[in-house]
């Protein structure tokens, strides 16, 4: 190829939009399954947002949300919108979400948490319907943004999180690694106008968790950066949080201190971003590469049904509820599943970034060992894309036992941890993904 041609196909067009989704009426916060009534106010704007990135012909699209997740259906419905109307493969999506304690509760995500009665169902029903008719809107206005552009990428630093295994009972023996990279990646126009952020961090959005909207840490972080850079817009990816929670903080509460704690930790991290828009960052190049992937993640050995049946005798509350969720399951289809389905996607940025996707709650370890693995300062690894499947646990932490892919799979209907295997069968499927040139 001629040089003149080679360097217009390696020319990035990049675009970015957002939509304000703050509900319109009374509904239920997500996260929590001991709140008792619907939204009392809106403390802060919520939104999604999309950057398009479009190189030679390939074009990917990363959408984040102040959302706490996605169900299957509303993955599908989005997807296949998105690949009707703009010709853009499922391949090329990604829908990463904060898992945001303080947005409304979405389709079918952590179903079992929430007793709603018909008027409070009905209100999540139309707030879902609308959301995705915004989420195929935002990555229309996102792509039609497209304009050239130049890319940048670099890491910075941000001691927010905490491991948050080391601060249940009899954890504080526990190792707790965290990981406080702050990867950034910063679109320009060719005249080297700041255009969009996109930054990201492993740790859950749980400083809020009273009764009013808002976007948590990562929202204040957000506005705190659109504030700093007029005209720009700041979009929160979230990382390998599964693990890590914003420590300290004040449980059950949008008290003013507890308010004044999420604003900080928000100030913390825009600071971080700041630091790197403000030193040398490196170009990145490309060419732009986009895989997807499902394998499949298998379950230990499912409970038979007289253990549910055993179990619902001495289990209360929202255990109970989960054991008869199971029990209900297995009476109706006759099992329950082995194995689920698990999406894996990467976005390879020439040489100099890979963007990895993981889907559900995905803890430390596997941040820590893909960059390890692929490259420490050129590696982005988000968790938290997709469905909201699940805690996804490493080895390390299946050993350890306790909450995060062992104790909590009931809250999720499903019916056993997973198998040792886990972390490899990710492992293996994304070194494929990476290595397919």
């Amino acid at each position: 190829m001629p040089l003149l041609l080679a360097l217009i196909s390696l020319t990035w067009q990049a675009g970015a939009a957002k939509i304000d989704v703050t509900p319109k009426e009374p509904i239920w916060l997500s996260g929590y399954a001991n709140r008792t009534k619907p939204a009392e106010g809106t403390l802060q704007p919520i939104y999604v947002k999309a950057a398009a990135f479009r190189q030679n012909n390939e074009t990917a699209v990363i959408v984040t949300s102040d959302l706490q997740g996605f169900d299957v259906d509303m993955i599908a419905n989005i997807a296949t919108r998105a690949e009707k109307q703009f010709q853009l493969p499922r391949k090329g999506l990604v829908l990463n979400y904060s898992h945001n304690h303080s947005s409304p509760v979405t389709g079918k995500v952590l179903h079992l948490y929430y007793d709603l009665n018909q008027q409070q169902t009905e209100a999540v029903t139309r707030y879902t319907n609308k959301l995705q008719d915004q989420i195929v809107q935002v990555i229309g206005e996102a792509i039609k943004d497209l304009a050239p552009a130049e890319l940048t990428f670099e890491q910075g630093l941000a001691g927010i999180a905490v491991n948050r295994r080391r601060a249940r009972p009899n954890g504080r023996a526990l190792f707790g690694p965290v990981d406080h990279d702050v990867p950034v990646l910063a679109i320009r126009a060719l005249g080297g106008k700041l255009r969009a952020i996109l930054f990201g961090y492993s740790c859950h959005t749980t400083a809020l968790s009273g009764y009013q909207i808002n976007g948590d840490y990562a929202g204040y972080a957000q506005a705190a950066l659109e504030k700093r850079y007029p005209g720009t817009t700041a979009h929160f990816v979230q990382g390998c949080g599964g693990d890590a929670n914003p420590l300290p903080r004040i449980m059950n509460s949008d008290s003013a201190e507890a308010i004044e704690l999420a604003e900080m930790y928000g100030k913390i991290l825009a600071r971080a971003v700041e630091a790197v828009l403000r030193a040398p960052m490196n170009a990145v190049t490309g060419p732009l590469k986009t895989n997807y992937t499902e394998i499949q993640v298998p379950f230990t050995k499912p409970p038979t049904k007289e253990v549910l049946e055993e179990k619902l005798k001495t289990t209360r509350g929202f255990q109970q509820k989960q054991t008869q969720y199971l029990l209900n399951k297995l009476t109706k289809e006759g099992k329950l599943e082995e194995s689920h389905a698990y999406p894996i996607q990467t976005v390879r940025f020439g040489t100099n970034l890979n963007f990895i996707a993981l889907t559900g709650e995905s803890v430390v370890d596997y941040c820590l060992r893909f960059k390890k693995e692929y490259g420490v300062d050129t590696t982005w690894v988000a968790g938290y894309n997709n469905e909201l499947l699940s805690y996804i646990p490493s080895l390390r932490v299946l050993r350890e036992g306790g909450y995060e892919g062992t104790e909590d799979m009931g809250e999720y209907g499903l019916p056993a941890p997973y198998a040792e295997d886990i972390e490899d069968r990710i492992a293996k499927a994304v070194k494929a993904l990476l290595e397919d040139r």
